[in-house]
C-alpha cells in the first residue's frame, strides 16, 4: 500500500511538472518593444528578451527598454528586474535599435546592478559605448563622489563579433549570423539554443538565406515585416521610398517564402512597419496569409510572451 501511494505521488508529480512545462515553456520570449521609429505610444522601440533559468538575454535596446523590462517583471518575470539586466546582443547600430543603450548602461547601474554589462554586436559598438560613457561622465562622477556614493563607474564589456557562436553559458548558446540590411556594413541576427527551445531573432533585414539556415525548423522565429499594400504611401509625406523598404526590409510575399523554407513552429511578427500607417495586426496577418504562408503566426505587441 505504501509503495502504491508513493508510486501514485511520483506519477502525479511527473504529470504535474509536464503539464506546467507544456503550459509555459521553460525558455520564454518576451517582446519588450515591437515598434519602429514612429513615435507610437503603444509600441516601444525594438527589444526582445530571451528568459531561461532565471536569466534574461536582451536583443536590441529600443526606446524605453528598461521600463518595458520593469513592466514584464511586474507581470511575473523576475529575471527582467532592472538590476539583473546584464547581457545584451545588438543586431545593428540604427538609432531605433540602440536609443535605449544609454538607459541599459546607466539605469540598472543606478538601481543596483553589481556586475559588468556584457554587450555583443557589430563593429562600431565599442565607439558608441565609449561616447555614451563620455557624454554622461559628469553624471557618473556626481553619482560616485556625491551623496549617492556609487561604488564605482558602470562597467561595460563590449564584444565586437563575427558570425558564429558568440556566447555560451550553462543556460544557452548564442550564434550570430549576418543578414542584409540595406547600406549597413554589418547587421546580425541571433539564434538562441536552450535545452528546451531554439529561438531565432532576425533583426532588421531584407530576405536572407542565412535566416532560413539559422532557423531550419526552430521553435520560434521573430521576423520583421512591412506592409506594402498601399504603394501610393511610399515616398510621400516624408515616408521612406519603396526602394528603401525593398533594400532594408521584408514584405509579406518575401516573408511568406522565407518562413515556408525556414519552417518555424511559430512565426512572430515584430518591428512591424506600416509604410507610414499605424500597424494593424489583422492587415499584417491577412497579407502574409494572402502571400501563401500556412504556418502558425502571430503579430506581437509589447509585453507579449511566447
Amino acid at each position: 500500500m505504501r509503495c502504491l501511494v508513493l508510486c501514485v505521488l511520483l506519477v502525479w508529480t511527473s504529470l504535474s511538472a509536464q503539464t506546467k512545462s507544456e503550459g509555459r515553456p521553460a525558455t520564454q520570449v518576451v517582446v519588450l518593444g515591437s515598434g519602429m521609429p514612429n513615435a507610437d505610444p503603444d509600441r516601444f522601440g525594438p527589444a526582445v528578451a530571451i528568459v531561461t533559468n532565471g536569466a534574461a538575454y536582451l536583443v536590441d535596446c529600443g526606446s524605453g527598454v528598461v521600463r518595458r523590462a520593469a513592466a514584464a517583471e511586474r507581470n511575473g518575470i523576475p529575471a527582467l528586474a532592472a538590476s539583473r539586466l546584464n547581457i545584451a546582443f545588438i543586431t545593428h547600430l540604427h538609432s531605433d535599435h540602440t536609443i535605449g543603450y544609454p538607459d541599459l548602461i546607466l539605469s540598472p547601474w543606478v538601481l543596483g546592478r553589481d556586475v559588468p554589462l556584457n554587450v555583443y554586436g557589430p563593429a562600431g559598438l565599442k565607439d558608441m559605448t565609449g561616447h555614451i560613457l563620455e557624454a554622461w561622465k559628469k553624471d557618473i562622477d556626481i553619482r560616485i563622489h556625491g551623496l549617492e556614493r556609487q561604488s564605482g563607474p558602470p562597467v561595460v564589456q563590449v564584444h565586437e563579433i563575427k558570425p558564429g557562436v558568440v556566447y555560451k553559458d550553462a543556460n544557452l548558446t548564442v550564434t550570430a549570423f549576418l543578414v542584409k540590411h540595406g547600406s549597413w556594413d554589418e547587421a546580425f541576427g541571433y539564434r538562441f539554443d536552450a535545452p528546451d527551445r531554439s529561438i531565432v531573432v532576425s533583426g532588421d533585414t531584407s530576405p536572407a538565406d542565412s535566416i532560413v539556415r539559422a532557423c531550419n525548423g526552430c521553435d520560434v522565429l521573430l521576423h520583421e515585416m512591412y506592409d506594402d499594400s498601399e504603394p501610393q504611401r511610399f515616398g510621400s509625406d516624408g515616408t521612406p521610398s519603396r526602394e528603401y523598404y525593398s533594400a532594408f526590409h521584408t514584405n509579406p510575399e518575401e516573408l511568406a517564402a522565407l518562413a515556408t523554407q525556414a519552417r518555424p513552429k511559430l512565426l512572430v511578427l515584430y518591428h512591424q512597419m506600416g509604410a507610414g500607417k499605424p500597424v494593424v495586426d489583422a492587415l499584417m496577418l491577412d497579407a502574409l496569409r494572402a502571400a501563401g504562408y500556412k504556418g502558425a503566426v502571430v503579430s506581437a505587441h509589447d509585453l507579449d510572451v511566447y
